[in-house]
């Protein structure tokens, strides 16, 4: 009898010590515009060396995660903002939005990638790019040739052939937008970058509110070509989609999806924690097998369908310029070409 006891006494002492231990898990609350199917991997590797921190996670494209985090300025949500794009972080950071903080591995990610204050207000995780996603069936039937630049996708024979994301909405219609502009000039609407916007918008089809979505579109065979990001293109390439990627010869846009500490948040300990797992090799190697480039230069492999010199085809970008010029630049972009948005749910 003193021995049953005994068991009874064991075994409600280990389910008190069990309820403990999960109550003392510390919710971290973690904004994002990340790939669904990028969120588990991340979130069980992170909780392999923090099983005492659960994230949260608010997801959806970088236009309205940004939009989001900025109208909650006065009323703060997330404790971290992760996966999303630099050319955001940069103008959250103008708005003193960002708990500055040098994780652990600082020192090994590249300087062109992370924020260039001695403390980082944000630091990249990996290069996201500007790709086109090209349908070889149905440019065939509609004898339309392989393109190699964006000038060839403003051609006759591609009308009503091309969809892109809007770039209030995806970071990577955003990145899209911004080069063209550093490229080719702004000059308040009149430069070359908005001359060639003015040629595209004729072929368009549609604007996205996703940066994937295009490819997607153009994998399925509903268009002939998807401006998209190489992540995407490369992962529908992977499972059969008849598509070729394009790398157009001018340069690529692209930006980094990034990491930044909330500001003021009360759960500054576990959120530098997820900094430094972020920031890790171990994390870059994880990167490493969605995105050509890490922010720690040699972990990435040779992906699939990526070119060996991707990177050097990248174009030079002013992060703070793309986040200084940002709503006088979607103003314009609205303007002149949203009647083409498909219609927000």
């Amino acid at each position: 009898m003193k021995f049953a006891t005994r068991l009874l006494s064991v075994a409600a002492t280990g389910l008190v010590l069990a309820s403990a231990a999960h109550a003392q898990k510390q919710q971290l609350t973690v904004y994002t515009a990340l790939e669904t199917d990028q969120l588990k991997a991340y979130q069980e590797a992170f909780n392999r060396q923090h099983p005492e921190i659960e994230i949260k996670w608010v997801r959806d494209s970088t236009g309205v995660i940004t939009a989001k985090l900025l109208a909650e300025k006065a009323n703060p949500q997330a404790d971290v903002v992760m996966g999303v794009a630099a050319t955001s972080m940069a103008l959250f950071d103008r708005n003193g939005m960002l708990e500055p903080y040098a994780p652990l591995n600082l020192d090994a990610i590249m300087p062109a990638y992370r924020d260039k204050k001695a403390t980082p207000a944000w630091f990249g995780m990996n290069v996201f790019g500007a790709t086109v996603c090209f349908n070889t069936v149905e440019a065939k039937k509609k004898n339309i040739a392989l393109p190699t630049s964006w000038k060839d996708l403003t051609k006759p024979e591609f009308k009503g052939q091309v969809v892109m994301p809007n770039p209030a909405s995806s970071g990577t219609g955003y990145l899209d937008v911004v080069s063209w502009l550093q490229m080719w000039g702004d000059d308040g609407g009149k430069g070359g970058g908005w001359k060639y916007m003015d040629a595209l918008h004729q072929n368009i089809a549609q604007y996205t509110h996703s940066g994937s979505k295009p490819c997607n579109m153009a994998a399925a065979g509903e268009y002939v070509a998807g401006i998209s990001f190489e992540y995407r293109g490369h992962t529908n390439k992977l499972k059969g989609a008849p598509i070729e990627l394009v790398f157009p010869k001018e340069g690529l846009g692209w930006d980094l999806e990034a990491f930044g500490i909330y500001k003021g948040t009360k759960k500054l300990d576990a959120a530098k924690k997820l900094a430094d797992w972020a920031s890790s090799k171990d994390a870059m190697i994880l990167y490493g097998r969605n995105f050509a480039i890490t922010a720690q230069p040699g972990v990435a492999p040779k992906l699939a369908n990526i070119p060996d010199d991707y990177e050097a085809r990248l174009i030079k970008l002013d992060f703070n310029q793309a986040a200084a010029g940002r709503d006088r630049v979607l103003a314009e972009w609205a303007q002149r070409y949203d009647a083409k948005s498909e219609a927000k749910k």
